[in-house]
């Protein structure tokens, strides 16, 4: 095993407290770790286990990345998933630009103009992360998402960050796992594991190399799974720069509307004037909508 410390550069304005309150929010005990300074997690590429540490540095336009890998030939594309996690390679004067011709987004960016696109290592986990928080608390879902953890991610054996124990289910394990009594409707178990078993045999595969659209469509077709939850996929999981989840309740009721807020039609119609921007534009909201 190979421990590496690489510099990962990036354009500012770029806000750390940003990415560590997102993180905080939704840490996986076992899986992820936090401290005020940095973020850790274990994770698997190619079938071989590591462990990562982002940390920012004071002073620098740049984060840290400290990681164990199996293979000199897993840094590229390990780089590559941590750069897109922390949306590192973003223009935030482009977008600034473009969302601030709206009267009413214009304050919230001049406010926060470091806002960027916290986005999952992982595009398995983080759609069943968004499977599993339909209809709950993300404190609610980030539980269930942990007993998965505990129940059928691979303990790491080697010695990992401090706090790291396990790696993220895999497609196969999640699909044949008995998740009786795991804290789901039943209803919601069987999305998961035909979700899940698509993965598994290889007949969807999570990716947006056919644009988003592509992917949003094929996972609005799955029982059990809608656009709210194909949209966010495709914005957390992907970082797609105007993926839209237009129901989603922090942006239908964030302060800039009123308090009457504003429906998903009218979002929706309001929203193509941010386009291909919007999902910078829901990060502003949902700032908004959380007191930010």
């Amino acid at each position: 095993m190979n421990i590496i410390t690489l510099l990962l550069p990036y354009q500012p304005p770029w806000d750390w407290q940003q990415f560590h309150s997102h993180f905080a929010l939704r840490a996986i005990p076992g899986l992820e770790a936090l401290s005020a300074d940095s973020y850790s997690r274990g994770f698997c590429i190619d079938g071989a286990p590591g462990w990562l540490r982002v940390a920012p540095l004071p002073g620098q336009n740049a984060l840290e990345l400290r990681c164990r890998i199996a293979s000199p030939a897993h840094l590229d594309p390990l780089e590559q998933r941590v750069r897109r996690m922390f949306d590192l390679d973003s223009e935030p004067e482009t977008i600034a630009r473009h969302l601030s011709a709206d009267e009413l987004l214009a304050p919230l960016l001049l406010r926060n103009p470091g806002l960027r696109l916290p986005v999952a290592f992982d595009p398995f986990e983080q759609a069943v992360r968004a499977i599993v928080g339909q209809q709950v608390t993300v404190k609610a879902a980030v539980t269930i998402v942990g007993r998965l953890v505990q129940r059928i991610g691979t303990r790491l054996q080697t010695p990992a960050a401090p706090g790291i124990s396990h790696l993220f289910p895999t497609p196969q394990a999640l699909a044949e796992a008995d998740l009786s009594g795991i804290g789901m409707p039943g209803k919601r178990v069987q999305c998961l594991q035909h979700f899940a078993t698509r993965i598994a045999d290889g007949s969807l595969i999570l990716s947006i190399e056919h644009g988003s659209a592509a992917l949003i469509e094929q996972l609005c077709a799955l029982p059990g799974i809608g656009p709210w939850t194909a949209h966010y996929i495709a914005l957390r999981a992907f970082g797609e720069a105007d993926a839209f989840p237009a129901s989603d309740l922090g942006l239908l009721k964030a302060p800039v509307w009123g308090a009457a807020g504003i429906d998903a039609r009218r979002l929706t119609l309001r929203a193509e004037a941010w386009r291909p921007w919007r999902a910078y534009a829901a990060a502003h909201l949902w700032h908004c909508y959380s007191g930010g």
